[in-house]
């Protein structure tokens, strides 16, 4: 199990006097499941950096059908259109994962981004590994098998999650992967039955995560290599 990171990844990446700048403004929040933070063509009230907690992004379908694009946590933030001079969200976000997170109010955080140039380039690197990221999750949708699209959902979960334990019924698997819920049972119970996860009413443990690993698709890889690539370059 990975440790729970003091701040969020992209604040703490800030050099240090405009990180102490930026947490300064910032509000802690605990962040409730299934509480919702951002809804298509409204307009952003905050701007979310978890800690602990981590976020569903969602698209609607025929306007009912949510379709699972994207986790947010200690690693992103909620309100990157803010960087393109756009206060809407394209995408529905919602708490998945209960817990600590900072929030800033919109208008103060573009005046962040007017005054910290380092600001600027590090959530512009932010945004091309998110648009990187959700042309993976396209090709994965249409080209990988549910049960290693949903070994790569889960290993997204338990880093988010920082624990390998978590609550996510098959229901909402089977809307976020698109997918029927008999998919997600059959895909979980051959998961389960090779000693990879353990899963109980929506209760979800990472028995194996090396085994889980080579279970998912390369689409899991990639994600993190991207991140790591563009994120740590200079």
């Amino acid at each position: 199990m990975q440790p729970v990171p003091a701040i969020n990844r992209l604040i703490a990446a800030l050099p240090a006097p405009e990180q102490q700048r930026f947490l300064a403004r910032c509000e802690p929040v605990t962040l409730s499941f299934g509480e919702v933070l951002a809804t298509p063509d409204a307009p952003l009230l905050y701007v979310y950096f978890p800690t602990e907690s981590f976020i569903s992004l969602t698209t609607t379908l025929n306007g009912s059908t949510l379709l699972g694009v994207m986790l947010v946590g200690d690693e992103g933030m909620l309100g990157i259109s803010l960087v393109l001079g756009l206060n809407l969200s394209c995408l529905h976000a919602s708490v998945l994962a209960p817990g600590q997170a900072l929030r800033m109010e919109t208008a103060q955080f573009c005046r962040e981004l007017e005054l910290s140039a380092a600001w600027r380039r590090l959530l512009q690197r932010y945004l091309y590994v998110m648009m990187g990221q959700l042309a993976q999750t396209a090709a994965c949708n249409r080209f990988h098998l549910l049960e290693a699209r949903l070994a790569r959902w889960l290993l997204m979960a338990q880093d988010r999650a920082h624990s390998d334990c978590f609550h996510v019924t098959h229901e909402f698997l089977a809307r976020i992967l698109g997918v029927r819920r008999v998919g997600i049972t059959k895909a979980a119970s051959r998961l389960q039955k090779r000693k990879l996860i353990r899963y109980h009413r929506g209760d979800i443990r990472i028995l194996d995560r090396n085994g889980l690993e080579a279970s998912a698709c390369s689409c899991f890889g990639s994600d993190n290599s991207l991140y790591s690539r563009i994120m740590q370059a200079s």
